[in-house]
């Protein structure tokens, strides 16, 4: 019987998911993909194009609720295979801290050692870890992995990993950990078959989607990246601030009277687009709208999108290449050009036409520097760790 990979991605209100097929050449071929999405009090299963609403029944409270859900997408999985079989699952965790540097297979005493990491994520690592718990109680007898979104720019060392604050506190850990590393290793590994010359050069990537970052990678490693300590840090978010003036967080709390968890829910869900728009941190919906804020928002994100561009070109003493993945990076061509406007300065033009239309390549005749977009996919690096991790044979 054929063995199948099947990739977690849990978001903040979804779990992506993926099938993937070991073949002979050491490649992966995707069977299918869809999402459970968990908002309101109608979950749904989408899977193919295909969405279905799932009914709980009683199963309403929190425990109940996520055993049904995993539950079901087991069932809908097992229909989809037809003959063949899970044979491991991958999961997305965000946060491997200083210790995890590599996929790992999971166990208790790593199950624990990632339970402790909570405080460095607390709103991302928790929603990783749920679909392991979950599986391990549906499905105790299938290997699970861990990939870790810190992974890629763990070898970030000083000056670029340290914070200018006291020594005690980087020897508990508080540096740089960055990002969106699995979309970044997909990118990086595109180029390397796509345009090897560039992937061996110094490229930016800026994945930009609700959650956004840049990395600069030289030779397809990472050198440089905007977020942080956190995935507060950085570029502006959908209804995160990014960067911001710690000053301006401890007025909040001495004068404004704010909490730490008022402060927390300030910066991960009211700020960002939506904070500045007041409409929505959604960029399509700002596209549309015709409200002065909604511009106001959008030039704001160019503008710092652009800004930390040039500072990832400075760590790189250079840039080759630009490239647009994630979300927004991939679809929205105004967002693109808006971007690519402002590093005029620095070689930096596309093609009008081409940005359009979509196409992988939007550089402009005379730009010196290649601008491409690449549609990232997370899911295929984690099914790619898994199956190494767990050396399944096709």
């Amino acid at each position: 019987m054929t063995s199948v990979i099947l990739a977690l991605n849990a978001g903040s209100s979804s779990v992506k998911f993926a099938l993937f097929e070991p073949s002979e050449a050491d490649e992966l071929r995707c069977l299918a993909r869809g999402s459970l999405d968990d908002t309101g009090k109608q979950p749904s299963l989408t899977i193919g194009g295909e969405e279905r609403p799932l009914q709980l029944g009683d199963a309403r409270e929190d425990a109940r609720r996520l055993e049904h859900l995993f539950g079901t997408l087991f069932t809908v999985i097992d229909e989809t295979l037809e003959g063949r079989e899970v044979a491991a699952i991958g999961h997305r965790v965000v946060h491997g801290g200083p210790d995890f540097s590599a996929p790992v297979r999971v166990d208790a005493n790593v199950l624990e050692a990632l339970d402790k990491l909570i405080p460095l994520a607390p709103l991302h690592q928790p929603r990783g870890l749920e679909p392991i718990r979950e599986m391990l109680a549906i499905r105790p007898d299938l290997p699970q992995v861990a990939c870790f979104d810190t992974a890629f720019h763990h070898h970030l060392r000083p000056p670029v990993s340290r914070y200018a604050i006291p020594r005690c506190f980087e020897n508990q850990g508080i540096r740089k950990y960055g990002f969106h590393g699995l979309s970044y290793e997909f990118v990086a590994g595109r180029l390397a078959k796509t345009a090897p010359e560039l992937a061996a050069g110094r490229t930016v990537v800026a994945h930009l989607g609700n959650g956004a970052s840049l990395c600069a990678m030289r030779g397809g490693r990472s050198v440089d990246t905007t977020m942080g300590f956190s995935a507060l840090d950085g570029l502006v978010m959908g209804t995160r601030s990014g960067a911001i003036d710690p000053g301006v967080l401890l007025y909040l709390q001495r004068a404004g009277g704010i909490d730490v968890a008022g402060l927390e829910d300030l910066l991960y869900h009211q700020s960002g687009l939506l904070g500045v728009s007041g409409i929505s941190g959604d960029v399509r919906a700002l596209s549309e709208s015709g409200d002065p804020r909604a511009g106001e928002a959008l030039d704001l994100f160019a503008f710092r999108a652009a800004r930390e561009t040039a500072a990832m070109a400075h760590g790189l003493e250079g840039i080759d290449a630009l490239v647009f993945t994630g979300g927004i990076g991939e679809h929205s061509a105004k967002i693109r050009a808006d971007i690519a406007a402002r590093l005029a300065w620095l070689g930096v033009a596309v093609d009008s036409h081409a940005n359009e239309d979509g196409a992988s390549k939007i550089t402009a005749a005379g730009s010196r520097v290649e601008v491409l977009v690449v549609p990232t996919d997370e899911e295929h690096v984690i099914a790619r760790h898994t199956l190494r991790e767990i050396s399944v044979q096709p």
